[in-house]
């Protein structure tokens, strides 16, 4: 699921909202970064009381990233030491309704000690860039009902938080049932 950064730190008055803290920066993630986006997962994991992935999972999250055809991409925030400190996992999916491609955010994570520093922004609005460069109609993604600073700080730059749908799933044991009862 998508969160954001949680809280956004005041920041000085003369700073604009969406600039990057100095030395800080966001680019596509690199073979080598991934490790260090596997452990911010974890910890996104932890933040959201879920199953962090096993090593198992993490060693198939790396060769996916790698493929070449990935099912999902990942861009990272670094601080200024190069050290990464955020990440955001998405991919591209497609609206029948509007007969056009979607950008859908699976994960957005800044570690606690780099908030407040633009990095949950930059990301989200380098994906809407990206979005746009690809031709997609929307740009999607879930929160989770009990993060209302991440809704606070999604509905700050536009999105709208719907209510009215509910994130419907299928896994384990009930999705093998389902599958089976062909």
């Amino acid at each position: 699921m998508a969160t954001s950064d949680g809280r956004q730190a005041s920041a000085p008055a003369e700073k604009s909202r969406n600039a990057l803290a100095e030395g800080f920066k966001v680019r596509s993630a690199l073979p080598g970064d991934l490790p260090s986006v596997v452990a911010l997962m974890r910890a996104l994991a932890d933040y959201e009381k879920l199953p962090a992935p096993d090593d198992e999972a993490a060693a198939r999250l790396i060769r996916d990233a790698t493929s070449g055809d990935p099912p999902f991409h990942v861009l990272v925030g670094e601080d200024p030491s190069g050290a990464v400190v955020a990440y955001a996992a998405y991919f591209t999916t497609y609206s029948t309704f509007l007969a056009k491609r979607s950008l859908y955010l699976e994960d957005l994570f800044v570690h606690p000690d780099a908030r407040g520093r633009g990095l949950g922004e930059a990301l989200l609005r380098r994906l809407a860039a990206l979005a746009l460069d690809r031709g997609c109609a929307r740009f999607d993604w879930c929160v989770l009902d009990w993060n209302v600073d991440a809704q606070r700080f999604y509905k700050r730059l536009g999105a709208e938080v719907h209510s009215s749908w509910w994130t419907c799933r299928l896994e384990g044991d009930a999705l093998a049932a389902l599958g089976a009862a062909r």
